[in-house]
């Protein structure tokens, strides 16, 4: 009697049920991807038949397939929340230590900083370097930890950029009294701007820089104080210099962060004057990169964006590098997976760039709990990259990846199942009336 068939089929339609039950209770989980059940035949076979004479035996399981397609967005706006779109899972360590990866973006600060799950699983990312803010490559993913808990540490100023125009027009600062009509000089402070300084206790001094026309055409003298007896300031040359076109030429000096020639030249003996207890020139500092052909002169001034033309002294920029101590007041994931902690000095700068995972057979990867996968001889080894490079998606701040169930296509292969079950247990109830029939037959 054919009860094993019946009786496959109410397997396989239960198992069906299970997966399509599963699918519909994780219809509004963040980043999970819904399942379905395919199934085979079962045919008896034996040596010596051919044709259509082997007997079917009735269906099994074959496997329970994951469905990988992007889920739809939901913009959120917290700032935690990132979602991907296209391939690729975030790459997490499990509280036991193991690897783990996850479409689920839904991301949290614990009390020590570290950025997890909701699993308690910490988020994985790169290193950036913290001159350029531009990821390490190649350096080993790590968990990524923000100060939570104590302040960052000041940094000492070694650089000033400055972008500015000298007016072409000006003439010799110090006048000419013979002239007729007599010209008169031009006052040291016409050409002038500021900033503030920091020394390694993050205590601020400022820094005024003066620019005085020299007799000499396309040069210019550099000072930080209006007191005439003194000399421009800076390593020798004291003065700047611009070709005909209005292209700074002059002085130029290694970039204390890249080593690299460029227009500029180091302050000398600029002195923390608001720290009693500083009292030496900040010209003793070390070097961030390490640069070999850099020396710790003091702080650069970087000029290589300084033009003269004939208009208006205007400043258009004026930066440092430095900065006083501070906590921390916020972070925000970027769409290039950049976490960018902001600071209560005012600093905003990326802490590190989350790594994304890819493989080569999604279908393989295992299923665990909290909304996790990890990597199988079937999937193969997780690939790293960035967001946005090669075959890895696009990440998107402040939003979070849905579900990808169509709860309609469920509610309608939930029906298609139970009426599948009900014909399966009616072959069984036949079966079971014949063989009444046989056993009573007198």
């Amino acid at each position: 009697m054919g009860f094993q068939q019946g009786l496959s089929g109410l397997n396989a339609s239960a198992k069906n049920l299970d997966v399509i039950g599963h699918n519909i209770a994780n219809s509004n989980t963040t980043g999970f991807k819904a399942s379905r059940a395919e199934f085979s035949a079962l045919v008896a076979s034996a040596i010596g038949t051919s044709g259509g004479s082997n007997i079917g035996i009735g269906v099994e399981t074959a496997a329970i397939a994951q469905q990988f397609d992007q889920g739809s967005m939901t913009i959120t706006g917290n700032s935690l929340d990132v979602a991907i779109n296209g391939n690729g899972f975030f790459s997490l360590t499990m509280p036991d230590g193991t690897p783990a990866y996850t479409r689920a973006g839904n991301f949290k600060l614990n009390e020590a900083g570290n950025i997890i799950t909701n699993s308690g699983a910490r988020v994985m990312g790169v290193p950036v370097n913290p001159i350029t803010g531009e990821a390490l490559r190649g350096a080993d993913p790590q968990p990524m930890v923000l100060p939570t808990g104590t302040p960052i540490p000041a940094k000492e100023t070694r650089l000033i950029t400055a972008a500015f125009n000298l007016d072409a027009r000006a003439r010799d600062a110090a006048g000419d009294p013979l002239a007729a009509p007599p010209v008169p000089a031009t006052p040291r402070a016409t050409y002038g701007t500021s900033v503030n300084v920091y020394d390694s206790q993050g205590v601020a001094t400022p820094v005024t820089l003066y620019f005085m026309k020299t007799a000499n055409p396309n040069e210019w003298g550099v000072y930080t104080t209006l007191d005439e007896t003194l000399q421009p300031t800076g390593a020798p040359p004291f003065t700047v210099t611009f070709d005909d076109s209005g292209k700074i030429t002059g002085p130029t000096a290694s970039h204390p962060y890249t080593a690299v020639s460029t227009a500029g030249f180091y302050l000398a003996n600029v002195t923390p004057t608001n720290n009693p207890n500083l009292t030496n020139p900040l010209n003793n500092q070390t070097d961030p990169m390490n640069h070999p052909s850099v020396t710790d002169a003091g702080i650069f001034l970087d000029l290589s964006s300084v033009t003269q033309f004939g208009t208006k002294f205007a400043v258009s920029d004026l930066t440092q590098s430095g900065y006083t101590s501070g906590s921390l007041t916020g972070v925000n994931i970027a769409d290039d997976g950049k976490i960018v902690a902001r600071y209560s000095n005012g600093v905003s700068r990326a802490e590190g760039q989350l790594t994304l995972a890819s493989f080569r057979n999604t279908q393989g990867l295992m299923a665990l709990d909290g909304n996790n996968w990890v990597a199988t001889a079937e999937s193969g080894p997780a690939v790293m990259g960035n967001a946005g490079e090669g075959n890895f998606g696009s990440l998107r701040s402040g939003a979070l990846e849905e579900s990808n169930v169509d709860l309609t296509a469920e509610l309608v292969n939930m029906m298609t199942a139970q009426r599948a079950y009900q014909a399966n247990a009616q072959t069984i109830k036949t079966q079971d009336q014949v063989m009444s029939t046989l056993v009573n037959l007198r």
